[in-house]
């Protein structure tokens, strides 16, 4: 026990770089078991007490729960919880996580399961804590556009709530019906009306959060303008369920627009594509949406969803799906045919108009089915890159050399409008051996080069499991130094989303 104590203190400062520095090569699943030893294994004891927080009904072992919690969407992790505990208030989760945290429980919260970074895969076993039946929208304050929801209410649902009144949550990720709310503040996520109307971060007030240790907190205030001490409420948004777990959300709304006019553009070359997008903007124009899509993203999705919809002749090779809304109908038809003209300027195909809701719902289900048509097609990973949004061209053309030189397949897609822009890489014919060892190496040239243009290795899915290894590439030791006590003065005993964020530790 003596030896298992010392192991403890000792891996405070067990870095996998300081290994490879005096000549020790560990992988990673060293690093994952020696981690565990941390962690208390679940008891006979520790469930009576999860059972005198919660009805037992919520107190779930049995395998179909733990299964569902083993993985989310991505790539084909799998993480067994040993426990899921499903609470329904603030108060329940502060029992549970003051608990975990006296006995060394690890802890990590859930929400829909859509996320791409591995940020809701128990790493470590313990309890996976189940935010589903946080699910009601508290309040609405029409004079204020503001609206209060717990954390597990499907974001699609929220924004239909809020369109009802006249109001809109403009932040609308691929996976918007079935996601939750707190989710996509855990990731700040985005979507691709992002380009206009901001991220997530842009839309919360104020966060009602559990911290590890079990005390709740209030972030901020509900007001629009807050210059009150640190900004707690924009540290935990993006913070991965790493700091705390959030419980409720308190948003702005915007009034709802009216209409909206949306188009796809081809293009015989992709990197031209990315060109006319920040000609777009440079001609004066911020559409709602500017969605960018080479030819096997469009062609496998088409295929996935059995429509063929949209023409592609062989000398296509790109799309851009582009949108603008507002109020006023003959001022957009005045935009989109501007915008036309700006993308005729390069060597474009046919340019297609939705004309009825239903025409426009099938061009953005081809959008949002990208990721899941490419995964349908092979063994993948998805890598999250945005640059400035004038390095597009440059960034696309990186990504195809890198490609080449390390032996991989890539179908690019994404929020063109922002600079962002998703890598699926397909294993399809690499060499197991290949896909394990070479491929890391490419994707450490390729985030290299994205940070070399003054962007960074993700936009909006997080960095979770899949990406923390290549988090030196965005940041010095300093600033790592700095985010590591931040957790740790949240997060003393390490029990939250542990295995996160940060390289080759809990």
């Amino acid at each position: 026990m003596t030896n298992l104590v010392l192991c403890k203190t000792k891996y405070l400062t067990l870095d996998r770089s300081v290994c490879e520095t005096v000549g020790l090569s560990l992988p990673i699943s060293f690093f994952l078991n020696f981690a565990a030893m941390r962690f208390k294994k679940i008891d006979e004891t520790d469930l009576l007490f999860f059972c005198s927080v919660l009805d037992k009904r919520y107190v779930l072992l049995q395998e179909e729960h733990l299964a569902r919690c083993s993985s989310d969407q991505t790539e084909d992790l799998v993480f067994r919880p040993e426990l899921v505990l499903q609470p329904g208030t603030a108060e329940e989760i502060s029992s549970i996580l003051k608990y975990c945290n006296e006995k060394l429980i690890s802890v990590t919260p859930r929400g829909a399961g859509t996320g791409l970074s591995g940020g809701a895969l128990p790493v470590f076993g313990g309890v996976s804590l189940d935010m589903k039946r946080l699910n009601k929208i508290l309040t609405l304050d029409k004079r204020n556009f503001q609206v209060t929801a717990e954390s597990g209410v499907i974001t699609q649902e929220l924004q239909e709530f809020v369109r009802a009144h006249g109001l809109m949550y403009p932040p609308d990720p691929a996976s918007k019906g079935s996601c939750f709310i707190g989710g996509n503040v855990s990731e700040n996520s985005g979507g691709p009306r992002a380009v206009k109307y901001g991220v997530v971060k842009d839309y919360v007030l104020n966060l009602e959060v559990v911290l590890p240790t079990g005390e709740i907190i209030w972030t901020g205030a509900n007001v629009l303008k807050n210059a009150t001490g640190y900004n707690l409420t924009q540290l935990m948004v993006g913070s991965e369920g790493t700091l705390g777990v959030i419980t409720k959300i308190v948003l702005r709304l915007v009034p709802a627009v009216q209409h909206d006019l949306l188009m796809l553009v081809s293009f015989r070359s992709a990197e031209q594509a990315c060109e006319a997008v920040n000609a777009i903007f440079l001609a004066g124009f911020i559409p709602s949406a500017l969605e960018f899509m080479e030819r096997d993203a469009i062609e496998w999705t088409m295929k996935y969803v059995q429509q063929s919809a949209v023409p592609l002749p062989d000398d296509i090779q790109a799309h851009l799906l582009i949108e603008v809304d507002g109020n006023n109908i003959e001022q957009l038809y005045a935009e989109i045919e501007a915008i036309t003209n700006i993308t005729q300027q390069y060597d474009t195909g046919d340019i297609l108009f939705a004309d009825s809701h239903e025409q426009k719902q099938m061009l953005w289900n081809l959008r949002r089915k990208v990721g899941e048509a490419v995964k349908s097609n092979s063994i993948y990973k998805e890598e999250d890159t945005v640059v400035p949004r004038a390095e597009l061209p440059k960034l696309l053309k990186t990504i195809k050399r890198i490609g080449k030189e390390y032996g991989f397949h890539s179908v690019c897609y994404g929020h063109a409008g922002d600079g962002n822009l998703h890598v699926n890489i397909v294993k399809q014919n690499m060499s197991d051996d290949d896909w394990k060892n070479k491929l890391p190496i490419g994707i450490r040239a390729l985030f290299t080069e994205v940070v070399k243009m003054g962007g960074t290795i993700s936009g909006e899915h997080g960095i979770g499991f899949v990406q923390k290894n290549y988090l030196d590439i965005a940041f010095n030791e300093t600033q790592m130094r700095l985010m590591r006590e931040i957790k740790k003065i949240f997060d003393p005993n390490g029990i939250l989303n542990p295995g996160k964020i940060f390289p080759s530790t809990p």
